[in-house]
């Protein structure tokens, strides 16, 4: 027994208890796991036990303490991560699987004394050991984990070898997170409203579902809980046939809740000791109300009240008006019995919390709720209690204890030895006691019970052992036995057969033997209507026929129906799961064998794996190709993906498991599934986004614009071949960008000065920008530069090295001529021979003479003169003297907006820069410039580089930004040099 104090979250302080008499007696065990230790769980083996684990508290250590003998003595054991939760194994005792706080997972195969990683990114609680008769190798596990993106997938490998290269993926795409479940013969995995069963992909509704529970797999067939698309706190029961693939609808908006930790909670019970046999409370315009099943959800009714209440009053209670209503939720914690309970050694006896009247109190009016009893399998109920009581079932049945629910101290219980017919009360303390719950010892299957508690809330355990063993003197005999048929309203052919079932009579005053636990005999009964339920595709209508739902087709035909077979045509009609009914009208509803009809391909349906329509470059995508109906075997299938490449497999059924393909650049492709056999073709297509990260941006703009004139603005993005990509662009400090889907837009800057302009380039989840300004003004002049031979031995054409080079030029300029540096612009262009265009600009501080172009005229002469005359230079190093000359006016030596230029004046002026044009031509080719030189961003940059003053990157009409950027795979070492990637 491992008691601890828990505070604020964590566990302060914990005690280990040992009793070998039934509680009697009790040793403390602190001493022989260590004083200091401080413990969180305690595992006891279910298939040995005598071992024992106790896991440390991960707040002080990581450590698990090991016992073989019923936990008499202990070794410890030091662990390398922090346990979370344990699996183990059902049929191999020493194997366990442990899940780390590290979201990690671990194998032991000498019960936790030395530990390997298996996988990691699992998510937590979905990790399951193989299952007999469905896995090959009893080490094998079932995990849901992670990708490196966070997508679940699904995966299965052994323990010992469970690397990327060795784990089987069995499903191809990803998974909907925590859906994976192992249960019984099945695997399901939710995607996207389909569920993979054994490898298997089957629609579980036409319509979209949010939420599915697995609540039942037992007896080859699968129950299940679904929340539809128009459903917010209620849920569908479907059930499937033997192979858990095809699914029909059982019963509508069954109420559903959260628990403490927002798990959902669905309003159904099985009852155990009785297959088939299911309490769920329905909601019913608005009102809830508890029906009942004896065929796996076929047939559904209301609960009868009792005819008397717990004084022998007469109820009146008419059905379908009032009912008894039950609550359903079973116990979170081990010690305490929830609302209902029942037991497979003891069928028949169903007891729980409920109200009588038109719906089920919810809510505060809960504590309304009285107990209500049932020996004869739910058939009739008696009221035992008017409040909720605790229900405990010791010797299979025979006796049952009973204990108030309530937050006060208490010291009595009530007993009874005759299936809730009577009870007694008893005094189990002399001092009243803070019940917080009891547990028979060892089980159901004995007459001990152990009840735990506090005197006060400041105070100890308090832990009181009530044995009933004096009570009964000898062991059940034959004689003591009788037989109970179970029967539904009367009706004895239940799920097929007649069940008669041997227990203990009321008045017998013995201990049941475990030979006689749920011991039944059947036999098989006459099928009936009521032993069929409508097939896959089918509803009941009010008539009880089964017919064709609207969305169904029921000509359909398998598309593994192949040419020489049969397939089994439904009749609209199936036998409910595991029953055994024989003969009747089983010939008549059962599915017909026949051969499989010649049919072109219909309803090819195009997906990828994980749904999504996009991915990223170089990605494996997988595409997933459906076939709703045709000859599969027969049917071949060519699929286009739309970069030039396609390709053709013979067999339809060769690529259930998927197609994968890889994109070498991005765009958008229209992707083409073509299903072809001799009666026909059908066709699917998906138009698929390849998106690769934006790695580099460079805006390119004029460095000069003229207020009033159309600018045009491109950016050049690497790799080029990105698919659709979005452009942001922020101009003249608006708030709102402008949204392209081109590299290139034109603005008009309206106002003079500085501007910034901001442009992103977003590309799936990749987003870069580039940054430049750009001065605006109504006229401005524009000069050549040209430099003395001695600069070029000092020139490593580098943006740096061009970037202080320009602060140079207009610092020397300012020195000779006067001119303050803010109404100079330099920029130095990359390449060898060294050149430099300068823009002289108007004034800022002058306002009378900032809108004349004759003042910026004779400073364009003065500084033309002294450059010229070798006026201007600076020293590049102690006797390096560099001088700075003109070489001749660009393409606009003058630009001005002003209206006051008359006609002459602007043809000289064209007449001019076409010289200009001629001659830069001819200088550029003789210079041998490389044809283009592209930046990439990095952040921290320098100053701004000035390159051309209308271009900023010089162009060549030859070369296009698709030509010549591309990914980077896709460069050569020379290619990279000739592009020049400065920063």
């Amino acid at each position: 027994l491992l008691l601890y104090d828990y505070n604020l979250g964590s566990v302060t302080e914990s005690s280990l208890w040992r009793s070998t008499d039934y509680g009697t007696t009790y040793e403390k065990l602190n001493d022989k796991v260590g004083l200091k230790t401080v413990l969180s769980y305690l595992y006891v083996c279910p298939t040995n036990k005598r071992k024992i684990m106790l896991v440390s508290d991960p707040e002080m250590e990581s450590s698990v303490l090991i016992s073989s003998d019923e936990g008499a003595t202990y070794q410890k054991y030091r662990l390398g991560f922090l346990i979370q939760s344990m699996l183990f194994h059902p049929h191999q005792e020493d194997w366990i699987l442990a899940f780390g706080q590290d979201q990690k997972l671990y194998s032991s195969n000498d019960f936790g004394r030395r530990w390997q990683l298996v996988l990691e990114r699992i998510t937590p609680n979905r990790f399951y050991w193989s299952v007999t008769g469905l896995d090959k190798y009893p080490d094998l596990v079932h995990i849901e984990a992670r990708d490196a993106e966070g997508h679940a997938m699904y995966i299965t490998c052994r323990i010992h070898n469970c690397t990327g290269a060795t784990s089987n993926k069995l499903f191809p795409g990803h998974i909907d997170h925590n859906s994976l479940v192992v249960q019984d013969d099945y695997v399901f995995a939710q995607v996207k409203g389909y569920i993979q069963v054994n490898c298997l992909v089957f629609p579980l509704s036409p319509f979209p579902s949010l939420d599915m529970h697995i609540i039942s797999t037992d007896e080859k067939q699968v129950f299940s809980a679904v929340q539809e698309w128009n459903q917010n706190d209620t849920y569908n029961l479907y059930v499937s046939e033997a192979q858990g693939v095809y699914f029909t609808l059982a019963l509508e908006n069954v109420k559903s809740s959260r628990g403490p930790e927002g798990n959902v909670m669905i309003d159904l019970y099985e009852v155990a000791g009785i297959k088939g046999m299911f309490l769920v409370n329905k909601k019913v315009e608005n009102q809830v109300k508890t029906f009942i099943t004896y065929n796996k959800g076929r047939d559904w009714r209301l609960l009868g009240a009792p005819s008397t209440d717990v004084r022998g009053n007469d109820i009146h209670c008419l059905l379908p008006y009032c009912s008894l209503n039950l609550h359903l939720k079973v116990a979170q914690n081990p010690y305490t019995s929830g609302n209902i309970a029942s037991k497979e050694s003891a069928p028949g006896i169903i007891v729980a919390s409920g109200n009588i009247g038109p719906e089920l109190l919810v809510d505060e009016e809960e504590r309304a709720s009285s107990m209500f009893i049932s020996s004869d399998g739910g058939n009739s109920w008696r009221q035992v209690f008017e409040e909720e009581h605790s229900i405990l079932f010791l010797d299979q049945g025979g006796a049952l204890v009973a204990i108030k629910h309530t937050p006060q101290p208490i010291k009595h219980m009530w007993l009874s030895f005759d299936a809730g017919n009577s009870w007694s009360k008893y005094s189990f303390t002399s001092v009243p006691l803070f019940v917080d719950g009891m547990l028979g010892e060892p089980g159901e299957d004995t007459l001990v019970m152990t009840v735990f508690g506090h005197l006060s809330h400041r105070s100890d355990w308090q832990l009181v052992k009530v044995d009933y063993r004096s009570i009964f003197s000898r062991r059940c005999t034959e004689k003591d036995l009788q037989a109970w048929e179970l029967h539904n309203q009367g009706e004895a052919c239940i799920m097929g057969e007649n069940r008669v079932y041997r227990r203990r009579k009321p008045t017998a005053q013995c201990i049941l033997r475990k030979k006689y636990i749920g011991a039944y005999t059947s036999v098989p009964c006459t099928c009936t209507d009521s032993d069929f339920e409508c097939d896959y595709g089918y509803e009941r209508h009010t008539d009880g026929r089964c017919l064709p739902a609207f969305w169904y087709n029921p000509s359909y035909v398998v598309k593994e129906c192949s040419l020489g077979k049969s397939y089994l045509n439904s009749t609209g009609y199936r036998k409910v799961g595991s029953n055994n009914c024989t003969e009747g009208v089983r010939e008549q509803y059962t599915a017909k064998h026949q051969q499989c009809p010649r049919k072109p391909p219909r309803g090819l349906h195009l997906v990828t794996s994980d749904g999504s329509l996009a991915t990223e470059l170089t990605r494996n995508v997988t595409f997933i190709v459906h076939l709703e109906e045709g000859d599969a075997p027969r049917t071949s299938l060519r699929m286009d993906f739309g970069d030039g490449t396609a390709v053709t497999y013979a067999n339809l059924s060769s690529v259930e498991g998927g197609i994968q393909h890889t994109y070498k650049h991005g765009g958008v492709f229209r992707v083409v599934a073509k299903a072809q056999n001799s009666l026909g073709s059908n066709r699917g297509i998906l138009f698929l986004h390849i998106t690769c990260p934006v790695e580099h941006v460079h805006l390119t703009l004029p460095y000069v614009a003229i207020t009033n004139q159309p600018v045009n603005l491109t950016v050049v993005v690497w790799p080029s071949k990105l698919g659709t990509l979005t452009y942001y662009w922020w101009l003249e400090n608006k708030t709102e960008p402008v949204v392209t889907l081109e590299e290139n837009v034109s603005f008009t800057f309206t106002r003079e000065g500085m501007s910034s302009v901001t442009v992103q380039v977003s590309s799936g989840n990749s987003i870069l920008q580039d940054v430049k300004s750009i001065a605006v003004f109504d006229y401005y002049r524009s000069l050549l530069l040209s430099f003395s031979p001695n600069l070029e031995d000092y020139n490593p054409d580098i943006p740096e090295w061009r970037q202080d080079l320009s602060k140079v030029i207009k610092r020397t300029l300012a020195r000779v001529t006067g001119l303050p540096e803010e109404q100079m612009l330099a920029a130095v262009l990359p390449g060898l021979p060294t050149a430099a265009e300068l823009h002289l600009l108007p004034h800022r501080e002058d306002p009378e003479h900032r809108r004349s172009s004759a003042d910026l005229d004779q400073i364009c002469d003065m500084v033309i003169s002294m450059l010229n005359q070798n006026q201007v230079q600076f020293e590049l190093k102690p006797g390096i003297q560099v001088i700075i000359s003109t070489a001749h006016l660009t393409l606009a030596p003058l630009v001005d907006s002003s209206p006051g230029h008359s006609g002459s004046a602007l043809l000289m002026l064209l007449s001019l820069a076409f010289v200009g044009l001629a001659v830069f031509v001819i200088y550029k080719f003789k210079r041998k410039i490389p044809g283009i030189n592209v930046y990439a961003q990095v952040h921290n940059e320098k100053e701004e580089e000035m390159i051309n003053a209308d271009t900023q990157i010089e162009v060549i009409p030859t070369v296009t930004q698709r030509d010549l950027i591309t990914c980077p795979e896709e460069f050569t070492d020379a290619e990279v040099d000739k592009l020049h990637l400065g920063k």
